[in-house]
């Protein structure tokens, strides 16, 4: 009995020491935080204007390491295969966790199960554009000449597969549609076309698309966030266009290695919400085309299954397929 008794008690210390150590005594070194992009990019930006915020709240440097490849996915199984020492996190776009796993042969991770989810950061919301000299101003207008023309009228996107091309199939099937589909390598030759003529309309980020909506060259037709944009006040939600259930919002969040413990995870997401709360950070978000946005673990976690499901059907959709 005695024995059974101290083997308990022991156990028992085993099982509160973990987390207890895993929280107080963490970080005792920096921190690295990998982004599946170049340097310069909007999901670089934003980890960058994160770990200056998060560092004095840890007391250890948060650095920043850049390893692109596969629209972010070879960060991402880097990221799986780290120890779960709350030592190594990732900042990652949306498609490279809920479309890039449709969509390429081999991924090298399980977005559902590999993952610790801390929290959403920020959105970046997509835009819907137009040439200026389309004969179209708003949605219901391009609705309509769309279906006086089907598959003449053509759109842009950043690549095959990527959320510009997947959201435009989504309005293909929302809208009843019939569009032609002009794939680019990136926003900026998509974009200069736009503008010259060679292709009618495209959906991309704000940040991508504002230059050229201020500049007169573009027209806005709606916003894929679900509130109307302060940049863009005049330009409507596509709910309000009639589309309640179209949504091109994509965002950008925090993850661990699976097993990370969980003492690390919420203090990772109280520091990220306390940080994203200060107004100069707010700022600094909007000028690149973002917004802050943050939730729960839990409540990310139930977005990724949510848009896990729901990109992976329009990658089915549109047929896209990368080897």
């Amino acid at each position: 009995m005695r024995a059974w008794t101290a083997g308990w008690i022991l156990a028992a210390g085993l099982i509160t020491a973990t987390p207890a150590q895993a929280g107080p005594e963490w970080p005792a070194k920096p921190v690295k935080l990998l982004v599946g992009f170049p340097p310069g990019q909007a999901t670089d930006a934003v980890a960058r204007l994160l770990a200056e915020r998060l560092s004095p709240r840890l007391n250890q440097p948060v650095i920043v390491e850049n390893r692109p490849g596969q629209g972010g996915s070879i960060a991402l199984a880097a990221l799986a295969k780290a120890a779960p020492d709350g030592y190594t996190m990732m900042l990652s776009a949306t498609a490279s966790l809920v479309s890039n796993p449709h969509l390429y042969k081999s991924t090298g991770y399980d977005t559902l199960r590999d993952f610790e989810p801390v929290g959403l950061v920020a959105d970046l919301p997509m835009v819907l554009v137009a040439n200026a000299a389309q004969p179209f101003s708003d949605v219901a207008s391009l609705r309509e000449y769309a279906q006086r023309h089907p598959g003449a009228l053509n759109f842009s996107s950043s690549g095959n597969g990527t959320l510009s091309h997947l959201g435009m199939v989504m309005l293909e099937r929302e809208a009843k549609l019939q569009l032609t589909h002009i794939p680019y390598q990136g926003s900026a030759k998509a974009m200069t076309d736009m503008i010259g003529g060679n292709v009618a309309i495209g959906l991309d980020t704000v940040a991508v698309t504002l230059p050229h909506i201020q500049s007169g060259r573009l027209k806005a037709l709606a916003v894929g966030a679900s509130q109307r944009l302060p940049m863009l006040p005049d330009t409507p939600t596509f709910a309000e266009a009639g589309y309640p259930g179209f949504q091109a919002n994509p965002w950008l969040g925090m993850l661990f290695p699976k097993g990370t413990p969980q003492p690390v995870v919420r203090r990772m997401n109280q520091e990220i919400r306390d940080a994203v709360a200060t107004p100069a950070l707010a700022q600094s978000l909007k000028a690149i085309g973002a917004f802050a946005r943050v939730d729960t673990p839990e409540e990310f976690s139930q977005l990724l299954r949510q848009e896990y499901r729901s990109w992976g059907e329009l990658v089915q959709l549109s047929g896209s397929r990368v080897d």
